[in-house]
């Protein structure tokens, strides 16, 4: 499909760049595009009243990492600033990592990391890494001189929230962030982004879901780069997704099958639980355990065999996530459901509002 069929235009003023406070307080905009009204304003605190007993509410438990590092390439006498992102452990004292600007740095090179990076360094001060290789454009994979937990202890210590580009483009991270850009269920390091959806839920909206008869399960996947990088190609076909690593463990998939053999909803909160789910399922929509990589990358066209709705954020024109969302409730319902949220004033990206999509027929879609 041609990529210009998911633009549209957003004011700037309707990017968050704080949650709601509290966060269940934010709306909820519920697209139902087999019932009327189609569009319902709500807010997430309403969740429950739109869940009915039996439906299970799947979450990604994965935690994100402050994988924004800082640092100084010292090559000799010679030094230079480098902005690292950590994306994929590769051991328990090597990292893949974005970098920039990646042209600065070589096999061989020593980074160190720190408020203050310059001058003698101390390892008690300091976290150091030397660069291994640069797999392609943009990557560099990297040997810290700690490994296992003293390394995540260092990278607590010296790294920063990675807020998405358009956030952090406008204000700096602040310890606020630590709070915020977490969800209060998270529990499996190793994510470079929330599973924002999953940002508005605190633990009295998970009670008050609990006492409905609506079970809760967890899946975890852990958000990587891709999440962040634009569709640059004129059509759907072209794009390639990063991929990213996920689980389900067996009891969940049991849980979630039982679930659907009683007539209980799937409903899966955030796209990560989504594409997660959909890579484990088998074409039936029976669900299995699954651990590796998936690069799943849904548009329209795209036959669903679990999920039967999804809570998501307000995403990005001509993303990957505004074509899942299209592919999930149909293409127009979703551009009627942004016109709307516009409107309204709703608040979009990572810290904005929230909406409650059911899935349309095959004939609606």
């Amino acid at each position: 499909m041609r990529v210009d069929l998911f633009d549209f235009e957003l004011p700037e003023a309707l990017i968050a760049l704080r949650p709601a406070s509290p966060r269940a307080s934010a709306w909820l905009l519920v697209v139902d595009p087999q019932n009327s009204p189609q569009l319902r304003d709500r807010h997430v605190a309403d969740l429950p009243d739109q869940l009915r007993p039996g439906d299970i509410v799947v979450l990604n438990d994965t935690r994100v990492i402050p994988a924004r590092l800082l640092g100084m390439r010292v090559r000799g006498e010679a030094t230079a600033r480098v902005e690292i992102l950590l994306h994929r452990r590769l051991g328990p004292d090597r990292w893949r990592a974005l970098a920039r600007p990646a042209k600065r740095l070589a096999p061989g090179d020593r980074i160190v990391f720190g408020e203050s990076s310059e001058g003698i360094v101390c390892e008690l001060q300091h976290l150091m890494a030397t660069v291994e290789s640069k797999p392609q454009d943009g990557e560099i994979d990297l040997a810290f001189d700690f490994h296992g937990a003293i390394l995540d202890e260092a990278i607590e210590r010296f790294g920063h929230m990675p807020l998405p580009p358009y956030i952090a483009q406008r204000r700096a991270e602040d310890a606020r962030d630590r709070y915020d850009y977490q969800t209060v269920y998270a529990r499996d390091p190793g994510a470079i982004a929330a599973p924002t959806a999953g940002l508005h839920l605190d633990t009295d909206l998970l009670d008050a879901i609990r006492a409905r008869d609506i079970a809760i399960a967890t899946v975890t996947l852990h958000v990587g780069p891709g999440t962040f990088l634009p569709v640059k190609a004129e059509d759907t076909s072209a794009h390639r997704m990063h991929s990213e690593w996920g689980r389900v463990d067996a009891s969940v998939a049991e849980a979630i099958n039982a679930a659907r053999q009683k007539g209980g909803r799937i409903i899966a909160v955030g796209t990560t639980t989504l594409r997660l789910l959909e890579s484990a399922a088998l074409p039936d929509g029976r669900l299995l355990a699954f651990e590796g990589e998936t690069a799943i990358f849904i548009t329209p066209g795209y036959r669903f065999k679990v999920v039967d709705a999804l809570m998501t954020n307000f995403h990005l024109p001509r993303s990957t996530l505004f074509m899942l969302v299209s592919a999930f409730a149909g293409l127009e319902t979703m551009r009627r459901a942004y016109a709307h949220a516009i409107e309204k004033g709703y608040r979009f990206y990572s810290y904005g509002d929230a909406s409650l999509l059911f899935r349309a027929s095959e004939q609606t879609r």
